[in-house]
């Protein structure tokens, strides 16, 4: 075959184009640190990126979502302790009020500070966490209080589907196909029967009716076993989202490794590569010129 000076004009310019492809490519991965700047470069790490990366967005999304459990769980936790509190009080204003050395006076003053507790009471039922009631299960729009202070003087009364297993559990999902109950049972802390135990206490003090305190005290002591039987539930749970929690930020820094592994360039080696490739590359345009070099004024000399 007879090789004409245009054939090697070709054929060198094709190799130098082909130069200049490796050498941008090279470029490309120093500049961006990835492996391939688009799928064409390598599709099976392009479809292996995709995947472990859909992996990452998830784990992201769950740990988004455990931000939420803390949220309503620890507000939960902080409104049960603050109610625990005022039970609390509420006993020990009750036995004081059994004492028999308190004047009539005296024990509308005792019943005077009940009646504060059960309006604070009121006011925790209906905490509030981005705009969602956290004590009245799924029903998060509505209060779980009806009346929060009756014209009539009655007990607060408490939402009509309180006490509904629908409304029950607020679950949230943490990872695939497991999800872990955000709020507390609704209907076993802030009750009616609460509202009506503190309201009872307060007007028998108010009448004089100490022998009517001995049987609402043993109601007391029944809401709050019941309100602490509830919060070592809590308690629970939350240790669970702490497990949770640490389980996902290790899957968290596994699917980045792999991530980094698949995709991120190999700084040093491009860097070496890169400046082999130049070095082809000057040689390469060096004879280059030589082959091109010979015109008709050469043979004409």
């Amino acid at each position: 075959m007879r090789v004409t000076q245009s054939m090697l004009t070709a054929n060198s310019m094709r190799n130098l184009s082909s130069s200049y492809g490796r050498m941008g490519q090279l470029q490309d991965q120093l500049a961006t640190g990835k492996k391939i700047t688009k799928p064409s470069d390598d599709p099976v790490v392009a479809m292996k990126g995709m995947f472990y990366r859909s992996n990452l967005t998830g784990i992201e999304q769950y740990k988004r979502n455990l931000s939420e459990l803390y949220l309503w769980m620890e507000n939960s936790e902080s409104g049960i302790d603050q109610a625990n509190q005022g039970l609390q009080r509420v006993r020990e204003l009750t036995l004081q009020g059994k004492n028999g050395t308190l004047s009539p006076e005296d024990r509308k003053a005792v019943a005077v500070e009940i009646e504060q507790i059960k309006n604070d009471l009121v006011s925790v039922a209906e905490t509030k966490v981005a705009g969602r009631y956290i004590f009245h299960g799924t029903d998060v729009g509505n209060s779980p209080i009806k009346d929060g202070k009756p014209a009539d003087g009655s007990a607060p009364q408490v939402a009509d589907n309180l006490g509904s297993n629908a409304i029950d559990a607020y679950p949230v999902e943490v990872s695939q196909g497991v999800s872990l109950k955000a709020n507390v049972n609704p209907s076993k802390v802030f009750n009616q029967k609460l509202f009506d135990t503190v309201h009872n206490i307060q007007k028998a003090l108010e009448s004089g009716d100490v022998s009517a305190l001995d049987g609402e005290l043993g109601e007391l002591d029944s809401v709050m076993s019941t309100l602490s039987a509830e919060r070592s539930e809590l308690g629970a749970r939350y240790n669970r989202l702490e497990m949770v929690d640490d389980r996902l930020s290790q899957q968290e820094v596994t699917a980045n490794r792999i991530l980094s592994d698949n995709e991120d360039a190999d700084i040093e080696r491009v860097i070496t590569d890169l400046k082999t490739q130049e070095s082809v590359h000057r040689a390469a345009l060096s004879v280059g010129a030589r082959i091109i070099q010979p015109t008709l004024m050469d043979f004409l000399r």
